[in-house]
This record gives C-alpha cells, sequence and structure tokens, in this order.
C-alpha cells in the first residue's frame, strides 16, 4: 500500500482534515435522510397495524364468522 508523497505544503495536514470532516459530514446528511424516511415508514406501519387491530377486534365482537359451519370445505 503507497502513501501519498509528503507535501511541502504546511496547511497539507489541514487541509486533508477539512476534506475528511466534509466527506463525514456528507455521509451523515445521507444516513440521517435514511433514518427519517426509515422512522416515517414506522410510523404509518404502526397506524396501520393499528388500524388492523381494530378491524379484528371489531370482528371479533360482533361474532363474525360464528355463523359459518365448522366443516371441511369441499375441495377436501
Amino acid at each position: 500500500m503507497s502513501k501519498k508523497p509528503p507535501s511541502t505544503n504546511p496547511l497539507s495536514p489541514i487541509i486533508e482534515l477539512e476534506e475528511r470532516i466534509m466527506f463525514q459530514q456528507r455521509a451523515l446528511e445521507e444516513l440521517n435522510s435514511v433514518v427519517l424516511q426509515q422512522q416515517s415508514e414506522i410510523d404509518r406501519l404502526g397506524h396501520e397495524l393499528r388500524a388492523v387491530r381494530a378491524l379484528v377486534q371489531q370482528s371479533i365482537e360482533q361474532g363474525a364468522g360464528e355463523d359459518l359451519p365448522h366443516e371441511k370445505p369441499p375441495h377436501y
């Protein structure tokens, strides 16, 4: 693995650090964007799950399916 040749510019290490910081800031912003999207999706799925649970509970309370015969379907 080869390293960059030493620079004669005394500011070179500072410039390299600034480049790294800029890269890390950009990566952090991208990751933050992904996390925000994922949280939005989690929130949406949570609302959807609560709605489905409410429908199931409502069906149970209304006795849905109780009037169905407990026998195998004709294709068995």
